[in-house]
């Protein structure tokens, strides 16, 4: 009995490259190497049955219809993945992982997709907004008798601290993007208006690493034009990642919704001071008396002004919110071992056989 990991349907980039080591990018590499970790025996979904690094890839085919479960990512092909391991009357076992809020995207058939999927099979969400999300759009798109009937579930994922590095001084304080998109909800305009703002008034550094599809659109290509702003792509190696963060100094949300925020904690657990919109979303991921919260664009660009010019002091008035130490308090309300006891419960739930 197998756990098989299912990403990667509606990418281009390969899941493993030429060294056989996971090659997945941003939150669903992080989230395809974790799960990795909790089920040491599981084995990827993928085009052809090879061994990999540190474990196996197998197609749909060569698994067991009816004893192994899979763990489906792209959930909107869930139906089409029923299809394969029902062709010879199997009762396949499928879980979705739902780890991107529903409106990433944006087309009625992808939303009548997931909203049958998320009916017919349980549907395990990255956050509770997201859950929120998985539940409307499965009564809005599927039929009453089997979107009443829909088992929706939710785990906080929380964080790691195991590839933390020490802080890096800069010469010009960095500023981050904290994203790797620039879709619409994520307000790239609006955060490109605000460090316009202060960089007329401080000196500073704008970094911003992108997905590949979103590198190379005309937002992007925006974004990089100032002489202080720095776009390229996100680094696929994690250790890479977070040595970029030991360098931020600073960063501006402008994101009008998150289902989660765990680009955020990372980077306030890296030592960067964060800036966000007085948004539902952003107070539940911090201390009650978080200093630097923002109503207004102009606002938010005294609060970075005021960072940037005693990053120390900003710090310090941080760790005072969170009642002596901000990153202990991040460790302890965003633990990632519950977060992964959360997962384990869920499938013994559904899927009581694999225990």
């Amino acid at each position: 009995m197998t756990i098989a990991i299912k990403y990667g349907a509606l990418v281009d980039e390969p899941i493993v490259d030429e060294f056989g080591e996971l090659a997945i990018a941003g939150g669903a590499g992080a989230l395809v190497s974790r799960l990795l970790r909790i089920f040491p025996e599981a084995c990827l979904v993928g085009f052809e049955d090879q061994q990999a690094k540190d474990f196996q890839i197998k197609r749909l085919v060569s698994l067991d219809a009816e004893k192994d479960l899979v763990i489906n990512l792209d959930v909107m092909d869930s139906v089409g993945v029923f299809q394969v391991l029902h062709r010879h009357g199997a009762e396949p076992l499928i879980m979705n992982l739902q780890w991107l809020p529903p409106r990433h995207y944006h087309h009625r058939v992808n939303f009548a997709a997931m909203g049958i999927s998320y009916a017919l099979f349980p549907t395990l969400c990255s956050g509770e907004r997201t859950a929120t999300e998985v539940a409307e759009v499965a009564h809005r798109w599927a039929i009453a008798p089997l979107a009443n009937q829909a088992r929706i579930a939710w785990f906080q994922p929380g964080i790691r601290d195991d590839l933390l590095v020490a802080r890096v001084a800069t010469d010009v304080p960095v500023v981050l993007y904290p994203s790797i998109h620039v879709s619409p909800e994520k307000q790239p305009k609006t955060f490109m208006s605000i460090l316009s703002r202060v960089a007329a008034k401080v000196p500073l550094q704008m970094e911003a690493h992108l997905g590949p599809r979103d590198l190379v659109t005309l937002q992007a290509m925006r974004m990089s034009s100032p002489r202080w702003a720095k776009v390229g792509p996100l680094s696929a190696e994690r250790e890479n990642y977070w040595e970029s963060l030991a360098h931020v100094t600073a960063f501006v949300s402008t994101s009008q919704e998150e289902a989660y925020g765990l680009e955020y904690l990372e980077a306030l657990l890296a030592g960067a001071v964060g800036i966000f919109p007085k948004l539902a979303w952003a107070t539940s991921l911090l201390p009650t008396r978080y200093p630097f919260v923002y109503q207004s664009e102009s606002q938010a660009a005294e609060m970075l002004e005021q960072v940037l010019r005693d990053p120390d002091a900003a710090r310090a008035a941080l760790d005072e919110a969170a009642g002596g130490s901000l990153k202990e308090w991040i460790l302890t309300h965003h633990a990632r071992a519950t977060g992964n006891d959360a997962i384990i419960r869920q499938v013994a739930t559904w899927f009581p056989g694999l225990a």
